[in-house]
């Protein structure tokens, strides 16, 4: 065989077609499938098969994370709404309690004993709560934080830094690392700023 100089090069690309149509066209003339080309369409099968497998699988996983930390989050946060009503239950013994003037307490025995037995339930209710993950939020004292607590109003008071929480109104509430009730507090002005 003669290899002609002035000849174009031979492209493997093009020669790798030209056998393809070659294969496929024997195919075509003897009736029988060539196994190159059945190879050629199992090895692709198997590839997109392989990739809808390994992207089911990782659906899957995610899915079961997913599954897993909505469980958690229920689990904990599932009495969200029943904690936030049973709060004003303890706010309203708490009142209770407030309510009663001192000299009132001191009177006479029934008395005494019905303000014990108000307390005795309050805290109760309030160490049942603690069972399920609900907790008081204890800002008096501390920097204010609106995460945590909502301004009512502002004290004047040069010996506090600004933005101290100096009175808590209402005792705020967390489940958890969330919030159940902001606790409604007073804030001192007038003093150095808080970085």
């Amino acid at each position: 065989m003669m290899i002609d100089p002035n000849a174009d090069p031979i492209d493997p690309v093009d020669d790798a077609a030209a056998q393809h149509d070659e294969r496929a066209q024997t195919q075509g003339a003897a009736g029988e499938p060539d196994p190159f080309v059945v190879l050629e369409n199992l090895t692709a099968e198997n590839a997109t098969l392989k990739d809808k497998v390994l992207r089911t699988m990782a659906e899957m996983e995610n899915v079961r994370r997913r599954t897993d930390k909505e469980v958690a989050d229920s689990k904990l946060y599932g009495v969200s709404n029943f904690a936030r009503e049973m709060l004003a239950v303890a706010d309203n013994l708490h009142r209770a309690i407030a309510s009663l003037p001192a000299e009132a307490r001191a009177g006479s025995e029934a008395v005494k004993t019905l303000v014990e037995g108000v307390e005795l339930t309050e805290r109760d209710l309030l160490s049942r709560l603690a069972r399920f993950n609900v907790r008081p939020i204890e800002p008096e004292g501390k920097k204010f934080d609106p995460n945590l607590h909502e301004v009512l109003f502002e004290v004047p008071d040069e010996s506090m830094p600004s933005g101290t929480v100096k009175q808590v109104v209402e005792t705020g509430y967390t489940i958890g690392d969330r919030v159940l009730r902001a606790a409604k507090v007073g804030v001192s002005r007038g003093g150095p700023k808080v970085n």
